[in-house]
């Protein structure tokens, strides 16, 4: 089988001040127009075609995207849109994505974007948020009929009447991370393998000047990462192990500058729930389990492309949990990393094996903070829903940065407690620990509780249970049912205080 490759969508964006004019219409396929609800004559003389846009206006029984053509020689199409207000940027993406849909159902290989009636902050808002959808929508995710697709690339995107000029970088970084995330999730089981995965990073990590490591079955036992290798020990190949990534900016020593922040993601390549096994409807679509890994992929790639002033590493757990002679048992007793023991409950509560290694392994880093990304819990799912994730910390003070870059992300989070009591429920009388409680009672909060336990407590720690990282229909600017949640939350997180990780740290600190 050919070597797994990445090919990111390669989209050109220019901006001007000028309005759209007959001539730069004919070098488009389709333009948006985006208007306030209510719209003023004075407004309304201001669109390109204004006539023919107040034809089918009055012809369009969806005031929502008014839809037209132009009579020029390339049949520029129009999409006329109405933006709602400004009440959150969850609600601003995902209408950029119903404009970005309606508008790429042209199959257009260049889209332009105008909008008349709303100041230059407002303005700006709604160019990021269709370049969001946009960017999100270029995506060719894995297909393999047997003839190609007949879709054309999106390659160019035109910002019109921009007078004050917008800075794309961070829209951009984010949806390539996001990007990358959403097509890793898509890629079938037999694709998308541990040595396959693994070779892609590689290759990403080359193109990006990032170290690559390795940690492979044999180097994890030398390290006595016992739960990790539980879960492994059941895999037909000898391939599972935990990637390391490191991002070093310019100015640093590679060797010795320790990471500000570790990024953890829960890498399961597919989830057959071992020897206690799902069944058919639960294990469908567990090739997807490996979403957090994807995600702090994606968000370490995005830094990169920032070229953000602090370091930061990325820590993924690739295996499979498969059904086999040598898989793991309920009742089994591993030790960890950091030599706590671990009565194992349930072999489908593998995740938190994975995880509790992988974070006791970042932990002596000493990073600056760690956050971790998993679809870890169905029970966070009932308690969500698909449209927040779960977030968990062992700062309190976090809670609310958290909800902040949510919603300035348009990635909401809501968090659950994380009182001691709950560790009652995962007391062992033959370990330290129980690995999760039969009952199924809190089980987002137990799980958080337990991976608590292989976190340095000096270490500020968020956990991030992806609830919404699948959602039929897609998640504000991404249509898509794999929806790649994290990267935007992220980069908002961290990025949002001018001295990155460090300062957020100071901040909970004072």
């Amino acid at each position: 089988m050919q070597p797994l490759r990445y090919e990111a969508p390669n989209i050109r964006l220019t901006q001007t001040p000028q309005r759209p004019s007959g001539r730069s219409l004919e070098r488009l396929d389709h333009l948006i127009v985006i208007v306030p609800p209510k719209l003023s004559p004075r407004d309304w003389r201001a669109l390109p075609a204004q006539r023919l846009l107040k034809r089918a206006a009055k012809r369009s029984q969806d005031e929502s995207a008014i839809c037209a053509r132009l009579d020029n020689a390339r049949a520029t199409g129009l999409t006329l849109v109405r933006a709602q207000p400004a009440d959150s940027a969850f609600n601003t993406l995902t209408q950029a994505r119903k404009w970005a849909t309606a508008a790429l159902a042209d199959n257009p290989t260049s889209v332009g974007f105008f909008c008349a009636g709303f100041d230059a902050g407002r303005r700006h808002e709604l160019y990021d948020a269709g370049l969001a959808a946009c960017y999100a929508s270029a995506l060719e995710l894995p297909r393999f009929k047997s003839k190609p697709s007949a879709k054309a690339s999106l390659k160019q995107i035109k910002l019109f009447g921009n007078e004050t000029r917008l800075d794309p970088r961070a829209t951009q970084a984010a949806a390539a991370g996001n990007n990358l995330a959403r097509w890793l999730a898509a890629q079938p089981p037999n694709i998308l393998t541990a040595a396959s995965y693994q070779a892609l990073i590689k290759t990403l990590c080359a193109e990006h000047g990032l170290d690559y490591e390795f940690l492979s079955e044999a180097k994890l036992t030398k390290l006595g990462a016992g739960a990790f290798l539980a879960v492994s020990q059941g895999n037909p190949r000898r391939d599972a192990g935990i990637v390391r990534i490191r991002y070093r900016p310019k100015g640093t020593r590679r060797s010795k500058d320790g990471p500000q922040v570790a990024l953890v993601g829960k890498g399961i390549l597919f989830d057959t729930g071992g020897t206690n096994l799902k069944p058919f409807k639960g294990m469908l679509d567990m090739h997807a389990d490996m979403q957090g890994s994807g995600v702090a992929l994606g968000t370490l790639l995005a830094m990169a492309q920032l070229e953000v002033p602090y370091t930061a590493d990325a820590w993924l757990a690739i295996t499979e949990n498969r059904l086999a002679p040598d898989s793991y048992k309920s009742q089994d007793v591993i030790t960890a990393a950091n030599g706590k023991t671990i009565q194992t409950i349930h072999t489908d509560a593998e995740g938190r094996m994975v995880l509790a290694d992988t974070l006791a392994l970042a932990s002596r880093t000493a990073p600056g903070m760690i956050i971790d990304f998993a679809t870890l819990t169905g029970s966070c799912m009932h308690a969500l829903g698909t449209r927040y994730s779960g977030v968990f910390s062992n700062r309190p003070a976090i809670n609310n940065l958290a909800i902040e870059a949510g919603r300035r992300s348009g990635e909401r989070v809501w968090p659950f407690p994380m009182d001691e009591d709950y560790d009652t429920d995962l007391d062992s009388a033959v370990a330290d620990i129980k690995q999760c409680s039969p009952s199924a009672y809190a089980d987002h909060i137990l799980a958080a509780r337990f991976l608590a336990q292989f976190v340095d407590g000096e270490i500020p720690w968020i956990h991030v249970d992806m609830s919404a990282g699948d959602r039929k229909g897609g998640l504000g600017p991404v249509a898509s049912k794999f929806t790649g949640f994290g990267v935007r939350f992220a980069l908002n997180l961290l990025h949002h205080d001018p001295e990155g990780p460090a300062g957020l740290v100071q901040r909970l600190e004072s």
